[in-house]
């Protein structure tokens, strides 16, 4: 029996089938963590996945559904990860997926001494000393300004645990793409897929995907964008054939 605190909820996530606690004042999934989830490459059979900043788990619970590789998620905050294994035990996923609470940069021994196949991340947008959306709710604070982590930190870990070949994704926001790139580069993740997602036709781009290989070769490919919103409650076809695929 998975104990529900009062304040919080269960939410089906897009597929339907599996489910995951959120509360209201906390971080809770938005498209960007699902994108991600798609967007990155899985082994499919074997092999082993981490994703940092994992929040409530969303990532890797998704992740299950394509792979059976073993799949670790890893966050900073207690009560986001303690949601996490709650929900990962509702959806009966404990044998495969497990969340270890530490911050990226102190990572524990049966992490660090780890190569994964791939690792994810879902990281905060906003630099430390940025003052637009700040929130005063800490947990919102976390997820959102790079207060425990930077980019680069995000990245250095990454490249850390990847295995030579592996691939790392991430979701980030395109103003920072030339940060990514440059900081990828620094730590021999060589940037192969991009992708940018719109939230209408006639916007510009607010998300970005970008997947790299450790010490791969040179040459990025650039998907077609993705564009969310026909209007302004109706999901494109395109959006939701990835959505709820």
């Amino acid at each position: 029996m998975v104990t529900i605190h009062t304040n919080e909820r269960i939410d089906y996530l897009p597929n339907r089938t599996l489910q995951i606690i959120q509360a209201d004042d906390v971080f809770s999934f938005s498209i960007d963590a699902v994108l991600l989830a798609k967007f990155s490459y899985v082994p499919i059979q074997k092999g082993k996945i981490v994703d940092l900043c994992t929040g409530n788990g969303v990532i890797p619970i998704m992740m299950s559904m394509r792979s059976k590789a073993t799949i670790t998620g890893v966050e900073i905050q207690e009560r986001l990860y303690d949601m996490a294994v709650r929900s990962c035990k509702i959806n009966k996923l404990s044998e495969q997926i497990q969340f270890v609470r530490a911050d990226i940069n102190a990572l524990p021994k049966e992490i660090i001494t780890q190569q994964y196949d791939v690792v994810t991340c879902n990281p905060p947008y906003f630099e430390k000393n940025e003052l637009s959306d700040r929130n005063v709710n800490p947990h919102f604070q976390i997820a959102r300004h790079e207060i425990y982590c930077t980019l680069e930190d995000v990245i250095q870990t990454c490249a850390k645990l990847v295995k030579q070949k592996g691939k790392v994704a991430l979701v980030h926001r395109p103003e920072r793409l030339t940060d990514i790139f440059e900081k990828m580069r620094k730590y021999r993740i060589e940037p192969k897929r991009i992708q940018f997602v719109q939230p209408k036709k006639d916007k510009e781009a607010n998300i970005i995907l970008v997947e790299g290989i450790k010490d791969g070769n040179a040459g990025v490919k650039c998907l077609p964008t993705i564009v969310v919103y026909e209007d302004e409650k109706t999901y494109t076809k395109e959006f939701q054939e990835i959505y709820y695929g």
